[in-house]
């Protein structure tokens, strides 16, 4: 994977149009986005939109890694109004499901072993079909640590990609949620709260 980097205040046009995402999603609204000059642009919400300009300038295959701060108007033990993500893209030819499972399975067992379950969950992003959530079992619970599916054509062909000849998955992380897993932490917050008897552990 090629590590890229993009800016943390984007366009609704990458965050948003580029990604699938009607303009009637609730993602969109203001109770679930930051907004920024006048609503032109957003703090970004995913890194999604790092994939979108990393693939407008290059074409397939490829293999993107991408990690930085992202910003969702979140706050509670397990969700944060600025958070860390990482996410990865990879656009070939007969790209499977089967591909992309294997690779989280691989990042599950190097991260935390045989330690915790892990189940895939059908679920629902408007640039990935089919799509899932990726859970662990932590503190007795299911707790969703990384979303998953294969690249929507649609959002292929808007980037001028022949979705016939190319497909992908993408998949993206978490940080403090799988920092929460690995140590069993029962708050996210306290990542952030400055308090070192807590942070001196680590």
């Amino acid at each position: 994977f090629e590590i890229i980097h993009g800016p943390e205040v984007e366009t609704e046009e990458f965050n948003f149009d580029m990604l699938n995402i009607k303009k009637t999603h609730p993602a969109r609204q203001m109770h679930d986005t930051f907004y920024v000059n006048n609503k032109r642009n957003v703090l970004r919400t995913h890194t999604s939109p790092v994939q979108i300009r990393g693939m407008l300038e290059k074409k397939p295959p490829i293999s993107f890694i991408s990690g930085g701060k992202v910003y969702r108007k979140d706050d509670d033990a397990t969700h944060l109004p600025m958070f860390h993500q990482i996410e990865g893209i990879h656009i070939a030819t007969d790209v499977s499901f089967a591909n992309l499972k294997d690779m989280i399975f691989k990042i599950v067992d190097f991260l935390f072993g045989d330690r915790v379950q892990v189940r895939f969950r059908p679920s629902y992003f408007p640039f990935t079909e089919p799509s899932a959530e990726v859970d662990v079992q932590w503190k007795g619970k299911w707790l969703e640590v990384m979303g998953c599916g294969m690249v929507d054509p649609h959002v292929l062909e808007k980037l001028g990609i022949d979705s016939e000849k190319w497909t992908g998955f993408a998949a993206g992380l978490g940080v403090e949620r799988f920092c929460m897993v690995r140590h069993q932490i029962d708050d996210i917050r306290k990542f952030y709260t400055n308090d070192l008897r807590f942070l001196e552990q680590f």
